[in-house]
């Protein structure tokens, strides 16, 4: 009778106790949700990376973030722009 009521005690301080199961679980949560956010963050990592070596080893690369980004114009090109006129 004494060691039943002493695994009945067990149990449900590992059931019922701040330190039980329900910690465990949620603690387990926790890990997972910030190994989601890691992946995404590694993945953004990655693409940032790739795009510093793209930079660094292609002209190609460095003068379409010029044009893009600052409005480059290159040696012998023709810069247009369209405005379109007020309605009144």
């Amino acid at each position: 009778m004494l060691l039943i009521t002493l695994a009945v005690l067990l149990q449900a301080q590992l059931w019922l106790s701040d330190d039980g199961y329900q910690k465990t679980r949620e603690l387990r949560t926790a890990v997972a949700e910030e190994r989601l956010l890691n992946d995404s963050l590694r993945a953004r990592n990655q693409a940032l990376d790739a795009e510093v070596l793209n930079l660094k080893k292609g002209l190609e690369a460095a003068e379409e973030r010029a044009r893009t980004d600052l409005g480059m114009i290159g040696d012998g090109e023709t810069f247009f722009q369209v405005v379109r006129v007020a309605e009144k």
